[in-house]
């Protein structure tokens, strides 16, 4: 009897140690259609996602979003651990929503992939008094403002129209639509179609649209494994897609297909995004003043239009942690730039 009962016991200790073994935690981040963010659909299905899961014993699972809002909306839900999403984005929606956010990597920044696009029109200026489709409250909004002040109007100046970005193509295709402000690739869709004029991007606000992969914060501190992994991941890929090198380019072609372009098209949009190729470049940026400037001025934007919530009494209402410094509340800061696992890679101690 006491034999069988060893064996009992022995055999439910086997069976909860093989648990413990084979467990691993779960995690889940999103992605949506973009030059800068398509190495994520090849993180996924490249395996190297997985790998890089294995060596911290997680598993990351990595998912598409046809709508860029609706994958913050779903990350602010808490539905996702992580999400792709540009800086003011990150503010004006996890972070104002008071999901407290890290931004894990600075991938790239937008060099001409954001476009203010007219029909039958060649000059900004024409843009006066027209109807104006893009995403409202996204960078495209913020990117109209930047460009309406450069040629001295204001948004008073035009009508905005909130339109989705999975719709903006086909929208603007129709009579009806002659002026948007939208990003890559939809703008090279759009360019394609006759009398149509990119006539104010981003390449001339550069370093201001940021392009990143931000993680909820509490998840972040509680499984420090997990911003290992997305990171190493990150920079493997960037390894590998840059250059000319037949594996290169059958890398990027890869990313083209799920972008639905070509190679070609796909290195086009390239051109127009900064990449940050290496951890190296991109914490020259996490760690400089213009960081701090850029981002005052991005919530000083999102301030004005109310982005920050009914009760916020000033920009500085939602606190944005950099390595520089906090701008704004240090007592609600629910928006940090984190260069620890960016350093690691550059060490090489991932």
């Amino acid at each position: 009897m006491k034999n069988s009962a060893r064996k009992i016991t022995l055999l439910l200790c086997s069976v909860l140690l093989s648990a413990n073994v084979l467990a691993t935690d779960h995690f889940k981040v999103c992605w949506s259609i973009y030059a800068g963010w398509m190495p994520w659909a090849y993180a996924e299905h490249s395996g190297i996602i997985k790998k890089w899961g294995d060596k911290y014993g997680i598993d990351i699972e990595v998912v598409q979003i046809n709508d860029y809002v609706e994958s913050m909306n779903q990350y602010t839900a808490g539905q996702f651990d992580g999400c792709t999403m540009a800086n003011m984005d990150a503010l004006t929606i996890p972070a104002a929503s008071g999901v407290d956010s890290t931004v894990l990597i600075v991938g790239d920044y937008s060099d001409g992939n954001d476009a203010v696009i007219l029909k039958d029109k060649q000059s900004l200026k024409d843009i006066k008094g027209q109807n104006v489709n893009l995403v409202q409250f996204s960078v495209s909004h913020y990117l109209l403002a930047r460009a309406l002040d450069s040629v001295g109007m204001s948004e008073r100046d035009v009508n905005v129209v909130n339109t989705a970005d999975a719709d903006m193509a086909s929208v603007f295709g129709t009579t009806e639509v002659t002026a948007a402000v939208t990003w890559n690739p939809i703008v090279s869709e759009i360019l394609q179609m006759p009398k149509t004029t990119d006539v104010f991007d981003s390449s001339k606000i550069p370093g201001e649209i940021l392009d990143t992969m931000i993680v909820n914060t509490q998840t972040l501190n509680e499984n420090p494994e997990f911003g290992k992994a997305l990171v190493g991941a990150w920079y493997e890929i960037m390894t590998e897609m840059q250059g000319d090198s037949a594996s290169a380019k059958e890398i990027r072609s890869d990313m083209a297909a799920a972008a639905e372009t070509d190679l070609a098209g796909y290195d086009a949009q390239l051109a127009k995004t900064h990449m940050f190729y290496t951890p190296q470049a991109a914490l020259e940026l996490i760690i400089s003043e213009k960081l701090y400037t850029t981002m005052k001025h991005v919530a000083e934007f999102s301030f004005e239009h109310g982005l920050l919530g009914d009760g916020a009494p000033s920009a500085g209402a939602v606190g944005i942690e950099m390595p520089t410094g906090v701008y704004g509340d240090k007592h609600n800061i629910k928006l940090r730039f984190n260069s620890t696992y960016m350093q690691m890679a550059a060490d090489g101690t991932l």
